[in-house]
């Protein structure tokens, strides 16, 4: 599942790309997406302009003209693409037609633009969905109520996570992912936060001591801003807007090395299940 960089790359590349255009209409082939009757959803966002896009933790929020946010969440494999009516296919600098690639081919929804443009959702599983909601009632969809503090907002300081951590024994990998207390990091990332950080998985979050926990606060910020600057991490299907993976898989310490040489001081890094997740570490350089 796209996680807190991924959607924050999405976001980026939708505010350059498709802010200030316009809707002209909506086609899809798997309508059980659209959490509302399909007529009325095309007929609510056919004529609004973009005005913005947003997100908090996971959640994409594309804000229209007339007080309307589309809320989409990509679940599992799923990603939006951006299409110019003239498809230049040098999307990077290699020069490769992104769209092309497989991952790309399960498109299921598209929203056409005045420009010329398509912003088209791929998703393979077809787990994705889309909601019409009023821009000023966003925080009233039960799924964005639920959500704790966004893990690169202003609100997370590191006061508010040793707030989360006082009195908690749960792991700190499971604390760290549970979207109701900070939104955004995902499995891929908790790896690497803890090993960044010198934390193992397993330590009950009430045991992590007053420098663990400034080490934990800069790690989580270090890490995201470094996966948001190499665009999110294709560790399966995410791919930004042109199609394209990111490149945050290159740079991986942890996750996904298990038999591997901890980068630090040469270790076997080890894998284990926590909370029915593979996780990642390195037994000597995480206490």
């Amino acid at each position: 599942m796209p996680e807190l960089p991924e959607v924050q790359t999405i976001i980026d590349d939708l505010k350059r790309k498709i802010k200030g255009d316009v809707i002209i209409d909506f086609w899809s082939d798997w309508k059980k997406a659209v959490k509302m009757p399909f007529e009325k959803f095309a007929k609510e966002v056919k004529d609004k302009k973009i005005l913005s896009a947003s997100r908090i933790g996971k959640n994409i929020f594309i804000n229209l003209s007339g007080g309307k946010t589309i809320y989409i969440h990509l679940k599992m494999t799923g990603h939006l693409l951006v299409k110019s009516k003239i498809q230049n296919p040098k999307s990077k600098t290699d020069g490769k037609d992104y769209f092309n690639d497989k991952v790309n081919q399960y498109i299921h929804h598209v929203f056409y633009l005045k420009s010329g443009r398509t912003l088209e959702f791929s998703d393979l599983r077809k787990f994705g969905k889309i909601i019409l909601a009023d821009t000023n009632k966003i925080g009233e969809i039960k799924e964005i109520k639920s959500l704790g503090v966004d893990a690169m907002s202003k609100e997370f300081s590191l006061e508010k996570l040793s707030e989360l951590l006082d009195g908690k024994k749960t792991k700190i990998k499971l604390l760290l992912m549970d979207q109701s207390k900070i939104a955004g990091i995902g499995n891929i990332y908790v790896s690497e936060i803890l090993f960044e950080s010198g934390i193992l998985p397993v330590r009950p979050a009430d045991k992590i001591d007053k420098e663990e926990r400034k080490n934990l606060y800069k790690s989580i910020k270090k890490v995201l801003l470094k996966a948001i600057e190499l665009r999110g991490t294709s560790d399966s299907d995410y791919r930004d807007t042109a199609g394209a993976p990111g490149e945050f898989q290159e740079v991986l310490k942890v996750y996904r090395r298990a038999g591997k040489k901890c980068p630090r001081c040469g270790t076997i890094i080890q894998r284990e299940k926590i909370g029915q997740r593979g996780t990642f570490y390195c037994p000597v350089c995480q206490k």
